[in-house]
Formats: C-alpha cells, sequence, structure tokens
C-alpha cells in the first residue's frame, strides 16, 4: 500500500513540475511569435505545433511504454522537454521557435504514458481518484507556472521563462530517474508486444479500431467534444473579458486562477469520492449538464459577481467530465493496451485544442463575441445526449 501511495504521488510531483514549466511558457508564446511578424496562417500554425505534436506522438509514446515500461518513456520525454524549453529560451528566429515548440509537443505527449502509470497501480474502483490526480496537478501547474512566468520575464530578462521551465522539468526528470519504480512488469511488456507488431506504433486503423468499439468510441467522442467546448472558452475568455467588461489582463489572469483552483479541487479532493458513490457514466453525465448552463449563462454576466458563479458551474462541470473520462477509458481498455487506448485518448484532446481555439478565436472576430460559447453550449448539448446514450447502454448491459 505504501508502495502505491508513494508511486502516485510521485507521478502527481512530476506532472504538476512539468505542467508549470508548460504554464510558464505558454502565455508567453504569442508575445515571442509577434516579434518575427508572421502571417496569420503561420501564427496560427505556430500556436497548433504542440498540440498538433501531441496528437501524432500520444499514442506512439503509449504504445512505447506497453513494449519497453512506463518509466524510461517518462524519462525520454522529460529530457525532450528540457531540450524544447532550453530551445524555447534560446529562440532568436521563428524556425527555432517553431522547433523548439515541435519538441516540447512531442515531448509532452507522456501524459497517456503518465495515467498508464496510474492504471497501473490502482485497482478498477479507485481509478477515477488516480486520474484525478493528475487533473489536479495539471490545474495548480496551470496556476502556478504563469505567475512564475511572468515574474522571471520581468526581473531577469526575456530567456529566463525558458529557462526556469527547463529546470523545473529537468528537476522532474531526476524524480523520475531516482524516485518512480517500473509499474509495467516484464511478462506483460512480452504479451504486448504482438500486439504492437500487429499494429504499428501509430496508424489510423488503430485509431478507427478505438472509435468502433461499443463503448471506448463513445467516450473518445464525448471526451473530444468536451475538450472542444472548452478550448472555445479558454481561447476567447480574455477576449470576451476585455471586451465585454474592459478589464485588463491582471484581472483577466485572476479569473483563470480562480476556474484552475476550482478545478484542481474537485478532481484532487473530490472525485474519487463522488464516482465510488454515483459511479462514473452518471458523474460524467452531471458534469455534462452542468457544462451547457456554464457556457451559455456567461454570456449574460453583468457583473463580476454573475460571472464567478457562472464559472463556478463551468469548474463542476469540467471537474466531473474530464478525470472521470479518463478512469472510464482506462477500465474499459484490457491491460496489455493501457497505453497506447490513453495515447489515443489524449490524441483526442490535442485534436481538439487545435481545431477549438481555432474555431473559438476565428468566431469571436468574424460572428461575434457570443458565438464561441453559443458554440461551446450546443457542442455540450450533444454530449448530454451522448452521455446518457452512454449510460443507458451500460444499465441495458448490466441487466442482461
Amino acid at each position: 500500500m505504501e508502495k502505491r501511495k508513494r508511486t502516485l504521488l510521485t507521478v502527481f510531483l512530476i506532472v504538476f513540475i512539468d505542467l508549470m514549466g508548460f504554464g510558464i511558457v505558454i502565455p508567453l508564446l504569442p508575445l515571442y511569435g509577434d516579434r518575427y511578424n508572421p502571417s496569420p496562417a503561420v501564427f496560427g500554425l505556430l500556436m497548433a505545433a504542440y498540440s498538433l505534436m501531441q496528437f501524432i506522438f500520444a499514442p506512439i509514446l503509449g504504445r512505447f511504454s506497453d513494449a519497453v515500461g512506463r518509466r524510461p518513456i517518462l524519462i525520454l520525454s522529460l529530457a525532450g522537454t528540457v531540450i524544447g524549453y532550453f530551445l524555447f529560451a534560446m529562440q532568436d528566429s521563428l524556425w527555432l521557435l517553431f522547433l523548439a515548440r515541435a519538441v516540447n509537443g512531442i515531448a509532452g505527449a507522456n501524459v497517456a504514458t503518465a495515467q498508464a502509470v496510474i492504471a497501473d497501480v490502482t485497482k478498477p474502483e479507485e481509478r477515477a481518484k488516480g486520474m484525478g490526480l493528475i487533473g489536479a496537478a495539471f490545474g495548480l501547474g496551470f496556476i502556478l507556472g504563469p505567475a512564475i512566468g511572468g515574474a522571471a520575464n520581468e526581473y531577469f530578462g526575456a530567456r529566463a521563462p525558458g529557462f526556469f521551465a527547463a529546470a523545473l522539468s529537468a528537476g522532474a526528470l531526476l524524480m523520475t530517474a531516482f524516485a518512480l519504480p517500473e509499474t509495467w512488469p516484464a511478462e506483460r511488456r512480452a504479451q504486448a508486444a504482438p500486439n504492437r507488431v500487429r499494429h504499428g506504433w501509430f496508424s489510423v486503423t488503430r485509431l478507427m479500431e478505438a472509435l468502433r468499439h461499443p463503448q471506448i468510441g463513445l467516450v473518445l467522442v464525448i471526451f473530444f467534444l468536451t475538450t472542444f467546448a472548452f478550448a472555445n472558452f479558454e481561447s476567447t475568455f480574455a477576449l470576451f473579458l476585455n471586451e465585454t467588461m474592459h478589464l485588463d489582463t491582471a484581472h483577466v489572469m485572476y479569473f483563470f486562477v480562480f476556474v484552475g483552483v476550482l478545478a484542481a479541487f474537485i478532481q484532487g479532493g473530490l472525485i474519487g469520492r463522488l464516482v465510488k458513490r454515483f459511479g462514473e457514466r452518471n458523474l460524467i453525465l452531471t458534469g455534462a449538464v452542468l457544462l451547457v448552463p456554464g457556457y451559455l449563462l456567461i454570456l449574460t454576466a453583468t457583473s463580476i459577481g454573475h460571472l464567478m458563479a457562472f464559472l463556478v458551474l463551468l469548474a463542476l462541470g469540467a471537474g466531473f467530465t474530464s478525470p472521470t473520462l479518463s478512469s472510464l477509458v482506462s477500465r474499459l481498455s484490457t491491460a496489455e493496451e493501457q497505453g497506447g487506448i490513453l495515447g489515443i485518448f489524449q490524441s483526442m484532446a490535442s485534436l481538439a485544442r487545435i481545431t477549438g481555439p481555432f474555431w473559438g478565436v476565428f468566431a469571436f472576430k468574424e460572428f461575434g463575441v457570443s458565438v464561441p460559447y453559443l458554440t461551446a453550449g450546443s457542442v455540450s448539448t450533444v454530449v448530454v445526449v451522448l452521455a446518457w446514450l452512454m449510460l443507458v447502454r451500460a444499465r441495458r448491459q448490466e441487466q442482461r
């Protein structure tokens, strides 16, 4: 039991430290890219480069981890993260900035491997709580990272945030090398090898097989849609606040911190107990129902108090759905394909983070401030229907 808890804590700290590095860099990326005066299309490609690389490489790293073990993949990917942030610190041209983001995107595809570690060491009924730890690490990393990056940029210069992020990832690398045990035994790797040979490291066929799975496919579609909807909100919220409430950057950051703290509390503290009591599918449906008014009511906010109340709905909905979907997809996968399926799962999120911000910003500029939120609310309504369908299917199977 103590070994399991130590492993969970180590994975939490690894993801937390790594995501702090990501949080340091991402708010500065548009400013750094703007120095080189790229065209709108090239600028959009720069912003999408990280998620595009994650989309391609998350299944590859996940399947590698099934074949060679979780620990080597985490060590290798964290080493790549250090290199990527160092390149970010040293960049003096647009192509080098592209290279830094591409390297970090490939290395950042290790989230699926971290989730596989959680799946390896938790019982099915405790899976959601374990996945919630990763969600909490994400939330806390995104809260602290921008604050550290802003301070480093102000007091130590423009290259300092990249170096700080590299140093944090180096710390996560050392922690993995010296504190994280291998959770995927050799006999399991041998069983996973034929599956790897049959499908290869990455293939559209593998993705289509997962989507056609009667249960996993629906979870993947729901995850894509919920992430797409949230990306519409996330990419335009600062613009929305500036346009409708004339708030400056500092006040916008307070709102993001507020949502991040709520999401971290829900995912890290409550999700395990809620899943035990209500079940994963019920919680996913509840989260989807909360997301619909969460997005739409933002458009009616006339004061900061109203807005914060509506953001609570949004944070609850997001906090209920994301780690619970991770838990459910891992439970529906066989042990030998955990890494690969979780890799596909993360690829769906990466694809949503490519398409969601692109549509959100385009719609905001071309069609008006309300369109991204109407889009998010409409997509979340579809998610409610799909989540209900998933629940009905599961109950029918239990009755057979």
